[in-house]
Protein backbone atom coordinates (compact mmCIF):
# COMPACT_ATOMS: atom_id res chain seq x y z
CA UNK A 1 0.00 0.00 0.00
CA UNK A 2 1.03 3.76 -0.32
CA UNK A 3 0.80 5.95 2.55
CA UNK A 4 -2.16 7.74 2.19
CA UNK A 5 -4.08 3.81 0.56
CA UNK A 6 -2.52 2.71 4.89
CA UNK A 7 -4.15 5.75 6.22
CA UNK A 8 -7.92 5.10 4.64
CA UNK A 9 -7.54 1.38 5.18
CA UNK A 10 -6.94 2.42 9.26
CA UNK A 11 -9.67 4.96 8.73
CA UNK A 12 -11.88 2.11 7.89
CA UNK A 13 -11.40 -0.25 10.93
CA UNK A 14 -13.03 0.15 14.46
CA UNK A 15 -10.79 2.36 16.48
CA UNK A 16 -11.01 2.30 20.33
CA UNK A 17 -8.80 5.24 20.98
CA UNK A 18 -11.84 6.86 19.45
CA UNK A 19 -14.16 4.81 20.85
CA UNK A 20 -13.00 3.77 23.88
CA UNK A 21 -13.98 0.88 26.09
CA UNK A 22 -12.62 1.96 29.68
CA UNK A 23 -12.94 0.30 32.44
CA UNK A 24 -13.72 -2.56 30.50
CA UNK A 25 -12.21 -5.53 30.16
CA UNK A 26 -14.97 -7.89 29.11
CA UNK A 27 -14.63 -9.14 25.39
CA UNK A 28 -10.95 -8.19 25.45
CA UNK A 29 -8.38 -10.75 23.65
CA UNK A 30 -5.08 -10.81 21.94
CA UNK A 31 -6.44 -13.80 19.98
CA UNK A 32 -6.73 -11.95 16.92
CA UNK A 33 -3.16 -10.23 17.12
CA UNK A 34 -1.96 -14.18 18.02
CA UNK A 35 -3.64 -15.26 15.20
CA UNK A 36 -1.91 -12.76 12.91
CA UNK A 37 1.26 -13.34 14.17
CA UNK A 38 1.08 -17.04 13.62
CA UNK A 39 0.11 -16.65 9.92
CA UNK A 40 2.99 -14.21 9.65
CA UNK A 41 5.59 -16.72 11.09
CA UNK A 42 5.47 -15.27 14.39
CA UNK A 43 8.17 -12.53 13.67
CA UNK A 44 7.96 -10.70 17.39
CA UNK A 45 9.90 -13.82 18.38
CA UNK A 46 13.15 -12.60 16.71
CA UNK A 47 14.26 -10.43 18.78
CA UNK A 48 14.33 -10.10 22.91
CA UNK A 49 11.35 -7.47 24.21
CA UNK A 50 11.10 -5.03 26.86
CA UNK A 51 7.20 -4.85 27.66
CA UNK A 52 6.18 -1.51 29.47
CA UNK A 53 2.62 -1.01 31.18
CA UNK A 54 1.73 1.77 33.72
CA UNK A 55 -0.38 4.75 34.21
CA UNK A 56 1.82 7.50 33.82
CA UNK A 57 5.58 7.91 33.05
CA UNK A 58 5.59 5.35 29.99
CA UNK A 59 6.90 7.48 27.57
CA UNK A 60 9.15 9.21 29.14
CA UNK A 61 10.83 5.81 30.65
CA UNK A 62 10.71 4.38 27.33
CA UNK A 63 12.48 6.95 25.58
CA UNK A 64 15.45 6.75 28.06
CA UNK A 65 15.76 3.02 27.94
CA UNK A 66 16.07 3.65 24.30
CA UNK A 67 18.82 6.53 24.45
CA UNK A 68 21.02 4.30 27.03
CA UNK A 69 20.16 1.05 24.69
CA UNK A 70 21.35 2.95 21.74
CA UNK A 71 23.84 4.11 23.33
CA UNK A 72 25.51 0.61 23.96
CA UNK A 73 25.20 0.05 20.17
CA UNK A 74 22.16 -1.48 20.08
CA UNK A 75 19.39 -1.54 16.61
CA UNK A 76 16.29 -0.49 18.63
CA UNK A 77 12.92 -0.54 18.21
CA UNK A 78 10.05 0.87 19.57
CA UNK A 79 6.49 0.49 19.32
CA UNK A 80 4.19 3.71 21.62
CA UNK A 81 1.06 5.31 21.61
CA UNK A 82 -0.81 7.39 21.02
CA UNK A 83 0.97 10.06 18.54
CA UNK A 84 0.89 13.33 18.58
CA UNK A 85 1.25 14.62 14.57
CA UNK A 86 1.79 11.49 12.83
CA UNK A 87 0.93 7.81 13.35
CA UNK A 88 4.29 7.07 11.98
CA UNK A 89 5.91 8.04 15.62
CA UNK A 90 4.34 5.12 16.94
CA UNK A 91 7.05 2.92 15.19
CA UNK A 92 10.61 3.93 15.65
CA UNK A 93 14.12 2.18 14.55
CA UNK A 94 17.10 4.16 15.78
CA UNK A 95 15.19 6.57 17.06
CA UNK A 96 13.40 7.51 13.82
CA UNK A 97 9.80 6.96 13.15
CA UNK A 98 8.93 4.52 10.16
CA UNK A 99 9.01 6.23 7.03
CA UNK A 100 6.03 6.94 5.46
CA UNK A 101 6.69 4.42 2.44
CA UNK A 102 7.74 1.51 4.80
CA UNK A 103 4.26 2.38 7.29
CA UNK A 104 2.30 1.92 4.03
CA UNK A 105 4.21 -1.66 3.30
CA UNK A 106 3.59 -2.76 6.63
CA UNK A 107 0.17 -1.88 7.05
CA UNK A 108 -0.53 -3.35 4.00
CA UNK A 109 1.05 -6.81 4.65
CA UNK A 110 -1.12 -7.27 7.33
CA UNK A 111 -4.25 -6.06 5.46
CA UNK A 112 -3.64 -8.99 3.22
CA UNK A 113 -2.78 -11.54 5.78
CA UNK A 114 -5.38 -10.73 7.73
CA UNK A 115 -7.88 -10.98 4.73
CA UNK A 116 -6.57 -14.11 3.47
CA UNK A 117 -7.08 -15.82 7.18
CA UNK A 118 -10.42 -13.76 7.53
CA UNK A 119 -8.99 -12.32 10.60
CA UNK A 120 -11.20 -8.84 11.84
CA UNK A 121 -8.28 -7.05 13.57
CA UNK A 122 -8.82 -3.06 14.84
CA UNK A 123 -6.73 -0.48 14.25
CA UNK A 124 -4.58 -1.04 16.94
CA UNK A 125 -4.00 -4.63 16.30
CA UNK A 126 -3.62 -3.54 12.88
CA UNK A 127 -1.06 -1.12 13.70
CA UNK A 128 0.59 -3.15 16.12
CA UNK A 129 1.25 -5.78 13.80
CA UNK A 130 2.87 -3.52 11.63
CA UNK A 131 5.10 -2.70 13.81
CA UNK A 132 6.35 -6.02 15.14
CA UNK A 133 6.83 -7.13 11.81
CA UNK A 134 8.44 -3.61 10.97
CA UNK A 135 10.92 -4.68 13.51
CA UNK A 136 11.76 -7.92 12.32
CA UNK A 137 12.57 -7.08 8.88
CA UNK A 138 14.84 -4.34 10.41
CA UNK A 139 16.28 -6.81 11.91
CA UNK A 140 16.68 -4.46 15.76
CA UNK A 141 18.65 -6.29 18.51
CA UNK A 142 15.53 -5.23 20.68
CA UNK A 143 11.98 -3.92 20.87
CA UNK A 144 10.54 -1.45 22.92
CA UNK A 145 7.11 -1.80 23.02
CA UNK A 146 4.22 -0.19 25.25
CA UNK A 147 0.77 -1.79 26.08
CA UNK A 148 -2.02 0.08 24.37
CA UNK A 149 -4.90 -0.79 27.42
CA UNK A 150 -4.12 -2.40 30.76
CA UNK A 151 -1.72 -5.80 29.90
CA UNK A 152 -3.37 -9.04 30.08
CA UNK A 153 -5.26 -8.64 27.01
CA UNK A 154 -3.69 -6.31 25.47
CA UNK A 155 -2.78 -6.89 21.50
CA UNK A 156 0.79 -6.29 22.23
CA UNK A 157 0.67 -9.00 24.91
CA UNK A 158 1.66 -11.28 22.05
CA UNK A 159 4.91 -10.76 22.91
CA UNK A 160 6.95 -12.82 25.50
CA UNK A 161 8.79 -10.13 28.02
CA UNK A 162 12.33 -10.71 28.53
CA UNK A 163 11.79 -7.64 30.97
CA UNK A 164 8.23 -6.76 32.10
CA UNK A 165 8.24 -2.82 33.46
CA UNK A 166 5.78 -1.16 35.32
CA UNK A 167 5.93 2.19 35.93
CA UNK A 168 2.78 2.63 38.22
CA UNK A 169 -0.70 1.71 39.19
CA UNK A 170 -3.03 5.16 38.66
CA UNK A 171 -6.98 6.21 38.30
CA UNK A 172 -6.94 6.06 34.40
CA UNK A 173 -8.70 3.66 31.73
CA UNK A 174 -11.22 2.44 34.67
CA UNK A 175 -13.88 3.40 36.18
CA UNK A 176 -12.76 3.90 39.56
CA UNK A 177 -15.50 1.83 40.81
CA UNK A 178 -14.85 -0.78 44.12
CA UNK A 179 -11.15 -1.93 44.20
CA UNK A 180 -10.12 -0.40 41.13
CA UNK A 181 -6.47 -0.47 42.03
CA UNK A 182 -6.08 -3.86 42.26
CA UNK A 183 -8.51 -4.68 39.63
CA UNK A 184 -6.12 -2.56 37.64
CA UNK A 185 -2.33 -4.15 38.43
CA UNK A 186 -4.66 -7.52 38.09
CA UNK A 187 -4.80 -6.29 34.75
CA UNK A 188 -1.38 -4.83 33.73
CA UNK A 189 0.41 -8.00 35.94
CA UNK A 190 -0.77 -10.29 33.02
CA UNK A 191 2.30 -8.62 30.71
CA UNK A 192 4.55 -11.05 32.76
CA UNK A 193 6.11 -14.44 32.19
CA UNK A 194 7.37 -16.85 34.48
CA UNK A 195 10.98 -16.18 32.51
CA UNK A 196 10.21 -12.19 32.72
CA UNK A 197 12.54 -10.17 35.02
CA UNK A 198 10.24 -7.66 36.75
CA UNK A 199 10.68 -4.24 37.11
CA UNK A 200 8.16 -2.56 39.70
CA UNK A 201 8.26 0.96 39.65
CA UNK A 202 4.78 0.83 41.88
CA UNK A 203 5.73 1.01 45.99
CA UNK A 204 1.82 0.61 46.71
CA UNK A 205 2.34 -2.89 49.15
CA UNK A 206 -1.16 -3.84 48.36
CA UNK A 207 -0.21 -3.63 44.70
CA UNK A 208 3.34 -4.91 44.68
CA UNK A 209 1.92 -8.24 45.77
CA UNK A 210 -0.44 -8.74 42.85
CA UNK A 211 2.37 -8.09 40.38
CA UNK A 212 4.75 -10.23 42.70
CA UNK A 213 1.70 -12.56 42.95
CA UNK A 214 1.74 -13.15 39.08
CA UNK A 215 5.21 -15.34 39.11
CA UNK A 216 8.16 -13.54 37.25
CA UNK A 217 11.50 -14.55 37.11
CA UNK A 218 12.86 -12.58 39.33
CA UNK A 219 11.38 -8.85 40.36
CA UNK A 220 13.32 -5.39 41.32
CA UNK A 221 11.56 -3.26 42.78
CA UNK A 222 11.40 0.73 43.16
CA UNK A 223 12.91 1.62 47.07
CA UNK A 224 14.27 -1.65 47.91
CA UNK A 225 16.54 -2.28 44.49
CA UNK A 226 16.92 1.28 43.13
CA UNK A 227 15.90 4.64 44.02
CA UNK A 228 16.73 8.15 43.29
CA UNK A 229 19.26 9.34 45.61
CA UNK A 230 19.41 12.87 44.84
CA UNK A 231 17.37 15.20 43.05
CA UNK A 232 18.21 19.20 42.33
CA UNK A 233 16.32 21.63 39.96
CA UNK A 234 19.38 22.39 37.20
CA UNK A 235 19.41 24.90 34.20
CA UNK A 236 17.73 22.69 31.52
CA UNK A 237 16.09 19.59 34.04
CA UNK A 238 17.34 18.33 36.63
CA UNK A 239 20.23 16.87 38.18
CA UNK A 240 20.24 13.48 39.29
CA UNK A 241 22.14 11.00 41.60
CA UNK A 242 20.78 7.08 41.26
CA UNK A 243 20.82 3.93 43.36
CA UNK A 244 20.54 0.60 41.28
CA UNK A 245 20.82 -3.22 42.00
CA UNK A 246 24.38 -3.01 40.22
CA UNK A 247 25.66 0.22 40.16
CA UNK A 248 23.42 3.37 39.65
CA UNK A 249 24.92 7.05 38.71
CA UNK A 250 26.12 10.59 39.94
CA UNK A 251 25.36 13.81 39.75
CA UNK A 252 23.94 13.03 35.91
CA UNK A 253 21.87 15.92 34.07
CA UNK A 254 18.67 14.72 32.78
CA UNK A 255 17.77 17.22 30.50
CA UNK A 256 13.71 17.05 31.04
CA UNK A 257 11.78 19.03 32.86
CA UNK A 258 10.06 17.72 36.51
CA UNK A 259 10.80 16.16 39.63
CA UNK A 260 8.95 12.73 38.23
CA UNK A 261 11.32 12.67 35.74
CA UNK A 262 13.62 11.46 37.79
CA UNK A 263 11.79 8.70 38.89
CA UNK A 264 11.41 8.02 35.63
CA UNK A 265 15.24 7.98 35.50
CA UNK A 266 16.03 5.54 38.05
CA UNK A 267 13.58 3.19 36.18
CA UNK A 268 14.74 3.53 33.06
CA UNK A 269 18.77 2.88 33.83
CA UNK A 270 17.63 -0.15 36.21
CA UNK A 271 15.48 -1.59 33.06
CA UNK A 272 18.86 -1.14 30.93
CA UNK A 273 21.35 -2.93 33.69
CA UNK A 274 18.68 -5.60 34.14
CA UNK A 275 18.64 -6.70 30.04
CA UNK A 276 22.74 -6.04 29.63
CA UNK A 277 22.60 -7.92 33.34
CA UNK A 278 25.59 -5.49 34.00
CA UNK A 279 26.31 -2.00 34.59
CA UNK A 280 26.37 0.70 31.92
CA UNK A 281 29.39 2.69 31.22
CA UNK A 282 29.27 6.26 32.79
CA UNK A 283 29.36 8.12 29.16
CA UNK A 284 26.81 6.00 28.32
CA UNK A 285 24.33 7.10 30.96
CA UNK A 286 25.82 10.66 30.40
CA UNK A 287 25.50 10.92 26.62
CA UNK A 288 21.52 9.14 26.97
CA UNK A 289 20.47 11.67 29.61
CA UNK A 290 21.76 14.60 28.28
CA UNK A 291 20.30 14.18 24.73
CA UNK A 292 16.77 12.74 25.69
CA UNK A 293 13.83 14.34 24.15
CA UNK A 294 9.63 13.38 25.03
CA UNK A 295 7.59 15.20 22.54
CA UNK A 296 4.66 16.67 24.25
CA UNK A 297 5.97 16.00 27.98
CA UNK A 298 6.94 19.47 29.35
CA UNK A 299 8.11 20.69 25.62
CA UNK A 300 8.92 23.91 25.08
CA UNK A 301 7.73 25.18 22.04
CA UNK A 302 8.52 28.61 21.80
CA UNK A 303 9.93 31.09 23.98
CA UNK A 304 8.57 35.19 25.01
CA UNK A 305 5.98 34.34 26.10
CA UNK A 306 7.03 30.59 27.37
CA UNK A 307 4.80 27.81 25.72
CA UNK A 308 4.95 24.46 27.66
CA UNK A 309 3.06 21.41 26.32
CA UNK A 310 2.09 18.29 28.16
CA UNK A 311 0.06 15.96 27.99
CA UNK A 312 -1.28 15.18 31.17
CA UNK A 313 -4.99 14.17 30.76
CA UNK A 314 -5.35 12.15 34.40
CA UNK A 315 -5.14 13.27 37.54
CA UNK A 316 -1.47 11.88 38.73
CA UNK A 317 -0.28 13.71 35.45
CA UNK A 318 -2.07 16.81 36.08
CA UNK A 319 -0.56 16.64 39.60
CA UNK A 320 2.72 16.25 37.88
CA UNK A 321 2.26 19.21 35.41
CA UNK A 322 1.50 21.63 38.54
CA UNK A 323 4.18 20.89 40.87
CA UNK A 324 6.45 21.56 37.61
CA UNK A 325 5.14 24.48 36.66
CA UNK A 326 5.37 26.03 40.30
CA UNK A 327 9.51 24.62 40.74
CA UNK A 328 10.59 24.42 37.40
CA UNK A 329 9.16 27.74 35.43
CA UNK A 330 10.25 30.22 37.71
CA UNK A 331 8.26 32.56 40.10
CA UNK A 332 6.85 36.36 38.52
CA UNK A 333 5.44 35.08 35.50
CA UNK A 334 1.79 35.12 34.65
CA UNK A 335 0.52 32.06 33.81
CA UNK A 336 -1.97 31.02 30.80
CA UNK A 337 -3.38 27.16 30.37
CA UNK A 338 -4.87 26.57 27.36
CA UNK A 339 -7.10 23.37 28.17
CA UNK A 340 -9.04 20.24 25.96
CA UNK A 341 -10.09 16.92 27.48
CA UNK A 342 -11.39 14.01 26.17
CA UNK A 343 -14.70 12.46 27.40
CA UNK A 344 -14.22 9.46 30.29
CA UNK A 345 -12.36 12.04 32.22
CA UNK A 346 -13.26 13.70 35.66
CA UNK A 347 -13.03 17.09 34.10
CA UNK A 348 -13.29 18.71 38.13
CA UNK A 349 -10.80 16.04 39.57
CA UNK A 350 -8.36 17.00 36.66
CA UNK A 351 -8.83 20.53 36.78
CA UNK A 352 -8.35 20.47 40.93
CA UNK A 353 -4.89 18.71 40.01
CA UNK A 354 -3.92 21.17 37.39
CA UNK A 355 -3.92 23.95 40.25
CA UNK A 356 -6.19 26.06 37.37
CA UNK A 357 -7.57 28.52 39.90
CA UNK A 358 -3.44 29.55 40.15
CA UNK A 359 -3.60 30.46 36.01
CA UNK A 360 -4.12 33.81 35.02
CA UNK A 361 -6.63 32.76 32.86
CA UNK A 362 -8.01 29.59 31.56
CA UNK A 363 -8.93 28.97 27.99
CA UNK A 364 -11.11 26.10 26.79
CA UNK A 365 -10.96 24.76 23.97
CA UNK A 366 -12.65 21.47 22.39
CA UNK A 367 -10.50 18.41 22.01
CA UNK A 368 -10.38 17.50 17.91
CA UNK A 369 -11.66 14.60 17.97
CA UNK A 370 -14.79 12.83 18.30
CA UNK A 371 -14.43 12.12 22.20
CA UNK A 372 -13.23 16.13 22.87
CA UNK A 373 -15.35 17.50 25.22
CA UNK A 374 -17.20 20.46 24.31
CA UNK A 375 -14.99 23.81 25.54
CA UNK A 376 -18.62 24.63 27.80
CA UNK A 377 -17.84 21.61 29.50
CA UNK A 378 -14.26 22.31 30.69
CA UNK A 379 -14.87 25.52 31.15
CA UNK A 380 -17.65 24.99 33.84
CA UNK A 381 -14.99 22.57 35.45
CA UNK A 382 -12.56 24.76 35.97
CA UNK A 383 -14.56 27.58 37.49
CA UNK A 384 -15.65 24.67 39.70
CA UNK A 385 -12.46 24.53 40.81
CA UNK A 386 -12.44 28.78 41.24
CA UNK A 387 -10.42 29.87 37.71
CA UNK A 388 -11.39 32.17 34.99
CA UNK A 389 -11.94 31.23 32.39
CA UNK A 390 -13.09 32.12 28.58
CA UNK A 391 -14.58 29.05 26.02
CA UNK A 392 -13.06 29.27 23.14
CA UNK A 393 -13.96 25.95 20.65
CA UNK A 394 -11.53 26.41 18.03
CA UNK A 395 -7.87 25.24 19.11
CA UNK A 396 -6.20 27.29 16.84
CA UNK A 397 -8.17 30.34 18.31
CA UNK A 398 -7.77 29.24 21.60
CA UNK A 399 -3.96 29.93 21.83
CA UNK A 400 -3.76 32.83 19.60
CA UNK A 401 -6.26 34.15 22.38
CA UNK A 402 -3.70 33.13 24.63
CA UNK A 403 -0.86 34.34 22.31
CA UNK A 404 -3.14 37.94 22.58
CA UNK A 405 -3.35 38.47 26.26
CA UNK A 406 0.17 37.15 27.13
CA UNK A 407 3.30 39.43 27.85
CA UNK A 408 6.94 38.09 26.26
CA UNK A 409 7.42 37.10 30.22
CA UNK A 410 4.51 35.21 30.67
CA UNK A 411 3.68 31.44 30.74
CA UNK A 412 1.42 29.85 28.41
CA UNK A 413 0.77 25.71 29.26
CA UNK A 414 -1.16 23.56 26.96
CA UNK A 415 -2.55 20.52 28.19
CA UNK A 416 -5.54 17.94 28.64
CA UNK A 417 -5.33 15.74 26.03
CA UNK A 418 -2.79 14.28 23.36
CA UNK A 419 -4.63 15.79 20.29
CA UNK A 420 -4.74 19.48 22.03
CA UNK A 421 -0.71 18.94 22.33
CA UNK A 422 -0.56 17.68 18.61
CA UNK A 423 -2.36 19.95 16.90
CA UNK A 424 -0.71 22.85 18.89
CA UNK A 425 2.62 21.42 18.26
CA UNK A 426 1.55 20.98 14.42
CA UNK A 427 1.67 25.01 14.30
CA UNK A 428 3.83 26.19 16.76
CA UNK A 429 6.24 27.98 14.22
CA UNK A 430 3.61 29.71 13.73
CA UNK A 431 3.81 31.63 17.13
Amino acid sequence: MEFDEALDHLDALINHEVMPRAGQTEGLSFAPTAALMAALGNPETAYPVIHVTGTNGKGSTIRMVEMLLTGMGLRVGTYTSPHLESVTERIRVGAESIPDDDFGMAVGDIARVAEAHELNLTWFETVTGAALLHFANEAVDVAIVEVGLLGRYDATNVVDARIAVVTNVGLDHTSGEGDWRAAVAGEKAGIITPESVLVLGETNPAVVSIFVAEGPARTVQRDEDFEVVEDRLAVGGRLVSLRTPRAGAEDILVRLHGAHQAENASLALTVAEEFFDAPLPEDVITEAFDTVEVPGRLEIVHRSPLVVLDTAHNVPGAEALAETVATDFGEGRRRFLVLGMLDGRDPVAVCHALQVADYHLVVACTAPTARGLPADTVRDAAIKVGASVDAIHDIEAAIDHALGQADDHDLIVVAGSNTIVGRIRAIADEF
